[in-house]
């Protein structure tokens, strides 16, 4: 269920890249201008990950989702009614912050099911949905920008999502005493909940661990070479192929399909043969991306077979990492009661670093090209990859399940 969930809050999210070239156009702006644009959701969505992993230990998630899904696909309408950057980027940015409300209370919900010694298979599965997900959206806002314009690339998703807000409203369970208990809870069973820290305790333990500091660093790094390819790969297609929207997104739907594979062989495999360490393999495929990065300009202008190749195994490499970070090790590293916090805040760092990433990545390709762009998401990958490696030993440390 979390998977179909939080897997559609990208149908509002991703699918701008398909309506960039358009929006370019119309607009006449620069690669500058649209890196406004992008940036403005991630430096939101970080913020809303710090604000709302502290509401997820205290809000049901079910209505944390319910406003996020439906005021995401709200905005994408509203956004289609742009007439000038200032706008684009205002309302891209209120969309940032409700996309927010997707993944802490989702990770709630996963911590209350999922227990240590599996956490990295099941949290693997989970991102799956979301790699799942993004392949649809670039087919989905392709063919929509295609046939009716940019702006089909926004109001086609956002009824995807509507829907999905009907159906987890329906099926939804947030923990195993929700799916067993009948919505009569006595008074006397509402006292034996464990309690929740305080707003208060649950800043302070998560703000002094280290190894979330670490872990939220990292994304940061890897969130600028991953919405490097997501946000403007599509673009970059476009303009160093000639091939048009549609096309470019059929092909370019072949890098969350890798994706798949590293979300949930990157979960199984530390669960498997890790003893629960993330840190040894987000190291060794953040390595991996970034050489992957390096080559990935000269092999589209050999082919599609090429292409496909380095799409799918760098989509393996972005998002194994990716989900381990993002919740995995996240939750691992959390101390008592605070999953969603820790969540919280490792994920405000990852987008700030998505945010810096889409400002620079903008400059560069304005000022020197679409080869200095891949050079610097290379950077982000080897400068992860270092600076995890600092968990190398670190495994999981029991979490309370907080209903």
């Amino acid at each position: 269920m979390i998977l179909v969930t939080y897997g559609s809050f990208y149908f509002c999210r991703t699918n701008i890249s398909a309506a960039i070239p358009g929006i370019e156009k119309e607009f006449e702006l620069t690669k500058t201008q649209i890196g406004f644009i992008l940036g403005s959701l991630k430096i939101a969505y970080g913020i809303g990950q710090f604000v709302n992993g502290q509401l997820a230990e205290r809000i049901s998630p079910r209505k944390l989702l319910t406003i996020g899904m439906l005021t995401s696909a709200a905005l994408n309408v509203v956004f289609g009614f742009g007439t000038g950057l200032y706008f684009l980027v205002f309302v891209w940015a209120c969309n940032g912050y409700f996309q927010a409300l997707g993944w802490t209370p989702c990770m709630r919900v996963a911590a209350n099911w999922c227990p240590a010694e599996s956490r990295g298979r099941s949290i693997g599965i989970i991102g799956t949905g979301y790699q799942a997900t993004a392949a649809l959206t670039f087919i989905v806002s392709g063919f929509a920008a295609e046939k009716f314009g940019w702006r089909g690339a926004l109001y086609v998703p956002a009824g995807i999502l509507t829907l999905s807000c009907i159906h987890m409203l329906f099926f939804l369970k947030e923990s195993p005493d929700s799916a067993l208990k009948s919505d009569n809870e006595t008074p006397e069973e509402e006292k034996t909940k464990p309690s929740r820290p305080s707003v208060r305790d649950s800043l302070r333990v998560t703000i002094t661990n280290p190894a979330l500091w670490i872990l939220a660093v990292t994304l940061g790094l890897l969130n600028a070479c991953r919405y490097g390819f997501l946000d403007w790969g599509l673009p970059f297609l476009v303009e160093t192929t000639n091939e048009s929207v549609s096309k470019a997104a059929l092909k370019y739907a072949i890098l969350p399909v890798g994706g798949i594979l590293g979300s949930y062989f990157s979960g199984w495999i530390t669960d498997r043969f890790f003893g629960g360490r993330r840190a040894p393999l987000i190291c060794m495929l953040m390595l991996v991306l970034s050489g992957l990065t390096l080559i990935f300009y000269s092999v589209v202008q050999i082919g599609l077979g090429a292409a496909l190749i380095v799409l799918m195994c760098t989509g393996f490499a972005i998002y194994g990492p990716q989900v381990l970070l993002v919740g995995t090790a996240a939750i691992d590293m959390a101390r008592s009661g605070t999953p969603a916090a820790a969540v919280g805040l490792v994920n405000f760092m990852g987008y700030m670093g998505a945010f810096a990433g889409d400002q620079v990545t903008g400059i560069m390709v304005d000022n020197h090209g679409w080869s200095a762009a891949l050079a610097f998401w290379a950077g982000c990958a080897v400068g992860g990859a270092v600076l995890v490696a600092f968990l190398w030993n670190r495994k999981p440390t029991p979490t309370e399940q907080t209903t």
